[in-house]
């Protein structure tokens, strides 16, 4: 178990480097940092001064490694845009891209799940049938058109919930958090719904398939003609091999849903990193876009590295050939 989780950290650890060496490149060779960072009226001189200070003039291996160590350190230098450390920035916006991605997180898996258990046992059932009708929806349209969708009917038409914002937050210090207002609550709504839709309809037909698939393998069959009841033989034996390509789906789909925040964040005016990357595109605010980068990147890692280690944990094949060297 040790070797296996030692083989992924490094292999993590790999990746990073690229995504790191990706985002110092943009950093270094987009645009000019020093024509950012001084006025139009600075000398040539004192443009060149500000470039050996910075040590822009240093071999690319040496810039690299110091750019490595900052990012590790969480530096990663000033917004041309906001003249403000980037680490400030990000760190301001994170909560709201946290909170909202782990609300509709929990959104998708729950009601995936749930649903698609529904459906597989249930085929003939009229509701199962409108439920996979109802599915079409999150998987094809788009998901700016669901938010836009969403906003009208019950912010415009009902008037039920808020179109924008984050609402009320309350301030921990370094965390803030809408989860304990109801204007918060009520702002959470409609782009976690947004943000969920497509996922969960996909974990929905995806447990739903792997249900009717593992149904129909002979050691269920023998569990019916041992006499099981139908509840130990769907719950105990057929959802538990089920959830094992969904725990793969399911935990590169966490990930989508950091990044895919970027749409439902602009549609719904949330004040995460997502609508923060876009502004900073606007204006190429390079150091910005590094940081968003390299973050993207490390959520990827974090939550492939947890999915494997799971994947290890609940296919006991993977178990039998790791101790076989394989």
């Amino acid at each position: 178990m040790l070797a296996f989780i030692f083989k992924r950290l490094g292999q993590s650890i790999l990746v990073m480097l690229a995504v790191a060496l990706i985002a110092f490149i943009m950093f270094r060779y987009v645009g000019d940092p020093v024509a950012s960072m001084v006025s139009q009226e600075a000398s040539i001189a004192d443009q060149e001064l500000l470039r050996e200070r910075l040590g822009l003039n240093d071999p690319f291996y040496e810039q690299f490694f110091r750019f490595i160590v900052n990012a590790v350190q969480g530096n990663f230098g000033i917004s041309y845009r906001l003249q403000t450390p980037v680490a400030e920035l990000v760190m301001s916006r994170l909560p709201a891209t946290i909170e909202l991605a782990l609300t509709s997180a929990t959104i998708a898996l729950v009601f995936g799940i749930l649903a698609g258990v529904f459906t597989a046992l249930n085929r003939k059932n009229p509701a199962a049938a409108a439920i996979m009708a109802f599915s079409l929806i999150g998987v094809s349209l788009p998901t700016f058109l669901i938010g836009i969708g969403l906003i009208y009917i019950f912010a415009v038409e009902l008037q039920w919930l808020p179109s924008f914002g984050r609402g009320q937050v309350i301030d921990f210090g370094w965390w803030t958090t809408g989860f304990f207002t109801e204007t918060g609550l009520r702002s959470i709504i409609l782009p976690a719904i947004t943000l969920s839709l497509f996922q969960m309809t996909l974990i929905m037909r995806l447990v739903r398939a792997e249900m009717l698939e593992v149904l129909r393998q002979d050691y269920i069959k023998f569990a019916r003609a041992r006499g099981l009841s139908k509840r130990a033989i769907n719950f105990s034996h057929a959802l538990k091999n089920t959830m094992v390509p969904v725990i793969t789906i399911a935990g590169l789909q966490l990930g989508s849903i950091i990044t895919g925040a970027l749409i439902t964040e602009t549609v719904f005016q949330w004040p995460g990193i997502g609508s923060l990357f876009l502004s900073s595109v606007a204006v190429v605010d390079v150091p910005v876009m590094a940081a968003y980068l390299i973050f993207v990147g490390f959520v990827f890692v974090v939550v492939n590295l947890i999915v494997d280690i799971l994947y290890y944990v609940v296919d006991p094949r993977l178990r039998v050939g790791a101790a076989k060297g394989h």
